[in-house]
């Protein structure tokens, strides 16, 4: 692994709120810290209502993380564009964030540890 990746297991119960609405609920997130960046908290997919996600065509690349594709939140008055990320095939070294998503801490989102 990259050695200012670090990947942990967040504790608590971590929700992810836009628009009024619980995106997500869960007490398995991941924490991966990246240099001096702040943590990114990244929720496993089966702990999100991907109803309310539509995959963009936005993609990105990290050279240690691999392809980032991106997602949008559709909420009842707007649609949030590119607000979450997934690394659908991640790098060997950060397998554990495969099926997991991180959003942007927004005034529209909301990721906090509750």
């Amino acid at each position: 692994m990259a050695d200012h990746i670090k990947i942990l297991k967040s504790n608590g119960t971590w929700t992810v709120r836009a628009g009024g609405a619980v995106l997500a609920e869960t007490r398995n997130a991941l924490e991966l810290r990246e240099g001096d960046h702040d943590a990114v908290i990244y929720i496993p997919r089966s702990d999100i209502a991907m109803a309310f996600l539509d995959k963009t065509d936005k993609t990105t690349h990290c050279p240690h993380k691999g392809d980032a594709h991106y997602f949008s939140v559709v909420t009842k008055s707007r649609t949030l564009e590119n607000v979450a990320w997934s690394y659908e095939n991640p790098s060997e070294d950060v397998a554990e964030i495969k099926g997991h998503l991180a959003f942007y801490q927004l005034p529209e989102v909301a990721v906090e540890q509750i």
